[in-house]
């Protein structure tokens, strides 16, 4: 559902960080925008701004146009739609950093009726005046808070609209499955061959297999777009906050001799060989009468409930008790990596095999692996075994479409839940009708995505989540 972008106001924002700086930048999109800067503007050589062409900069002075007062020197860029970033025509002020400045210029638009933009507004726009789509809105988002290399490449397939091609695809084969339903339906009184149950089904199969390939995709997505949620948990004292400092190459928590250091979940991260780790280095799990202690280990435990991983230490110097045990349960239906810390105090590294043999079954680790963290003997294998872990084998991540938003991932399965009916409902002979039903479902899931079906609230959640003046 897209508005009317004619019946659209004037909307102005900052679009630099508060503060001072270099430059600071007010930005103004909609059919005043020109006018209105043209009353705050006296251009250097004395020229009209509204006789500026497109994409054209000019030097002059922001005045207060009641008292004449110069506010800034500027540089004013005028852009004119629709070959602009909301189709709009665009004015941008460049003027100096410095808060009161920003401040009055802003109150000079605004005095003048212009409207404070809304957070992502100016996306929406160029959303709803049709330059881009949803998908594509949204990996502005993801472009602006990429935290890594891979992050920013995929936000940036996606803004060039790589996502949205791939799903343009499946829309045009859902409509050409939809239309042979529809004759079918439209002539059904009349000699009409009908639908060919075997050919419809492998088209249907063969949509199942690009859906699924997207949806396979999600799992890397959701580590790229929000880091690989990574619990270090194990008895206190074992060593995990020097494995956080390791992992960190700062210190990042505090390590002393003493059992109970850590009273908080310490939630930092990292890039490993390209992949985006979110550590939470947890509270020690032993027995205490310290409120705050306590309200640490709670806190540790919904750690590991939210967590993708688990990096569990033991103490190879000493034998597994209780503790161990308790901490071994928490973890049952996780991907576990176990880390035997301290392997200098013991001469012998099969020890752990031969302390903790029962654990190590009851865990079935994904990576098994000793380490002495007080010289960061270990650490480089421990970053290696874990891109391998994660990337399945691979050298790096996909080069293709990755589905990085739970939004789209959501939407695929739907679409893929409503394809496996329709293969249901054409082996127990159910009329097109049903099939023409479920073909609709599975093409407005996708069309959720790049917004051709879209409501207002979905609009407003996904851009209330942008800055302000983007």
């Amino acid at each position: 559902m897209k508005e009317n972008p004619l019946n659209q106001d004037t909307i102005c924002s900052i679009s630099t960080p508060p503060g001072p700086g270099g430059i600071g930048i007010i930005r103004i999109s909609g059919s005043q925008a020109l006018p209105l800067a043209q009353k705050i503007f006296v251009d250097s050589s004395g020229r009209a701004l509204r006789k500026s062409r497109g994409y054209t900069i000019r030097y002059g002075k922001v005045i207060d146009p009641e008292t004449r007062t110069v506010l800034d020197e500027v540089l004013l860029t005028v852009m004119r739609a629709p070959k602009t970033y909301t189709c709009e025509d665009v004015v941008e002020i460049n003027c100096h950093s410095g808060v009161v400045v920003i401040r009055r210029i802003m109150e000079l638009l605004l005095s003048l009726g212009a409207r404070p933009a809304e957070p992502g507004e100016f996306t929406k726009r160029a959303f709803l005046n049709g330059r881009i789509d949803l998908a594509q809105a949204e990996s502005v988002m993801s472009l602006v808070s990429a935290k890594n290399e891979t992050a920013l490449r995929v936000a940036l397939q996606q803004l060039n609209g790589e996502l949205s091609l791939c799903l343009q695809k499946v829309k045009e084969s859902l409509i050409e499955l939809l239309a042979e339903t529809e004759v079918s339906i439209d002539f059904a009184e009349e000699e009409n061959d009908p639908i060919d149950s075997v050919a419809f089904e492998g088209k249907i199969n063969s949509l199942l297999k690009n859906l699924g390939s997207l949806i396979d995709t999600g799992r890397e997505g959701k580590v790229i777009e929000e880091g690989l949620m990574t619990a270090i948990i194990g008895k206190a004292n074992v060593g995990k906050s020097s494995l956080l400092n390791r992992l960190l190459k700062e210190d990042r928590a505090i390590v002393t001799p003493f059992p109970g250091t850590t009273r908080d979940v310490i939630e930092s991260t990292v890039n490993i060989e390209g992949i985006p780790f979110c550590f939470l280095d947890t509270a020690g799990f032993r027995q205490s009468e310290d409120p705050v202690e306590r309200e640490g280990i709670r806190r540790s435990r919904e750690a590991i409930e939210r967590a993708d991983l688990i990096l569990l230490l033991f103490d190879l110097s000493r034998r597994p008790d209780e503790e161990d045990r308790e901490i071994v349960r928490l973890t049952r239906g996780k991907d576990v990596v176990l880390i035997f810390n301290k392997k200098d105090l013991v001469p012998d590294e099969n020890r752990g095999n031969q302390f903790f043999g029962e654990l190590i079954k009851e865990i079935s680790p994904k990576i098994m692996i000793h380490t002495c963290l007080l010289h960061a003997d270990g650490i480089k294998e421990l970053k290696v075994r874990l891109k391998d872990l994660i990337l399945e084998g691979k050298k790096a991540f996909s080069e293709s479409v990755i589905v990085t938003q739970t939004r789209h991932l959501h939407a695929l399965k739907e679409a893929r839940e409503a394809l496996m009916r329709v293969i249901r409902h054409l082996h127990e002979g159910m009329s097109e009708e049903f099939l023409s039903l479920d073909l609709r479902e599975a093409l407005d899931a996708v069309g959720r995505i790049t917004g051709e079906v879209v409501t207002e609230d979905i609009l407003d959640r996904i851009f209330s989540s942008f800055c302000v003046g983007k």
